[in-house]
């Protein structure tokens, strides 16, 4: 589930509306005031949240969070904590596993206290929304405990904060549609520079990353997630191929092997073309013989991959099959991506490009 982006608007003055416009524009889930009026020109499809107004009466909120005890129950009630202490931190828990929404503001710059609050509240109903103190605390909270609380909520101070927030918030990637292809030839190519991409996560055993020689012809690279007789897996990395190779770092965006530095990202995909990004930790460059595979896809595009020359170096083929790259034989069916579309540095572009 995507976490929720929530907006507090109460210290925006004169902006108000210019901010709350932008809200709706980027589509962020709720926005917070203590106005009632605020609140009141705001469409249905935004949450609108009304935080500790006193008279609660005749309003349009649909949640109203109070700093003390929730004086109504049901969903449209939820308890405002600020973590401070042990006392405030059982209060938070207490909060998080009964009420139908808690709002949460950590005083120290610790993520421990937000961790002991989704742990203590893990299956509960209700909604855990934190306060975060820029966008890239925002960033680093929605990924507590893999999963963060189910929103985060940012105090807008100008025109813009909407649409880094919202930027800040990771967005599910989606799912690409991966292609048999078939293998037509496999050749020896001498010796040159290929690129091992280590990654910071632990990668599933039908995943790795795209890579291929050609922007519109990509193969999926097995992470060493797999037994090997020589040598313990190291299941965060993927043999990927020659550096000058393309791979996919976002749904969009592909970059070279070469380009890929540690705290960057690669797009990670199952043999299913389920996605997910992932950090770059390391791209070890080394010098190694080269192995050549062309394949073509259904459509008759076709395809080439540049790999180490060696029996551990592995693909991914229908139903998540680990092939060794060495054993490929024509006439082997191999998974593998067609974008629709060339390259410039990295972007999607409609030119006439050949690429051989």
């Amino acid at each position: 589930m995507m976490t929720q982006c929530w907006l507090d608007v109460r210290a925006t003055g004169d902006l108000t509306k210019e901010i709350c416009e932008e809200a709706l524009h980027q589509g962020l889930d709720a926005i917070v005031s203590d106005d009632p009026d605020v609140l009141a020109t705001l469409p249905p499809t935004v949450l609108r949240v009304l935080l500790d107004a006193g008279d609660t009466g005749g309003h349009d909120a649909d949640v109203i969070i109070t700093t003390g005890e929730p004086p109504g129950t049901g969903p449209t009630w939820g308890r405002y904590v600020e973590v401070t202490d042990p006392e405030s931190l059982a209060l938070a828990c207490e909060s998080a596993a009964r009420d139908a929404y808690t709002l949460l503001r950590f005083a120290d710059p610790t993520y421990i206290p937000l961790e002991i609050v989704l742990a203590s509240a893990a299956g509960a109903a209700g909604t855990i929304v934190t306060v975060a103190a820029d966008p890239q605390d925002a960033t680093v909270q929605d990924a507590v405990l893999e999963h963060g609380p189910h929103g985060v909520l940012l105090a807008a101070t100008r025109v813009g904060d909407a649409t880094r927030l919202r930027a800040a918030i990771r967005t599910p990637t989606a799912a690409l549609s991966l292609v048999p292809l078939r293998v037509t030839a496999v050749t020896h190519v001498g010796s040159g520079e290929r690129a091992c991409v280590d990654t910071c996560s632990m990668l599933r055993p039908d995943e790795g990353i795209l890579v291929g020689s050609r922007s519109r012809g990509l193969v999926l690279c097995a992470g060493e997630t797999h037994p090997l007789p020589y040598m313990p897996t190291r299941p965060f990395r993927v043999n990927a191929g020659a550096i000058m190779s393309y791979t996919l770092v976002s749904g969009e965006r592909t970059a070279y092997l070469s380009e890929l530095r540690a705290g960057g990202r690669v797009l990670a995909v199952s043999a299913d073309g389920r996605t997910r990004p992932v950090t770059v930790g390391r791209v070890k460059i080394e010098t190694r013989p080269l192995l050549s595979v062309d394949a073509v896809a259904p459509g008759g595009e076709p395809v080439n991959l540049i790999v180490q020359d060696d029996w551990h170096v592995r693909v991914l083929g229908p139903g998540g099959a680990v092939l060794n790259s060495t054993a490929l034989r024509p006439g082997d069916e191999i998974l593998g991506c067609l974008p629709d579309a060339d390259r410039h540095v990295g972007y999607p572009i409609d030119e006439t490009c050949v690429e051989q």
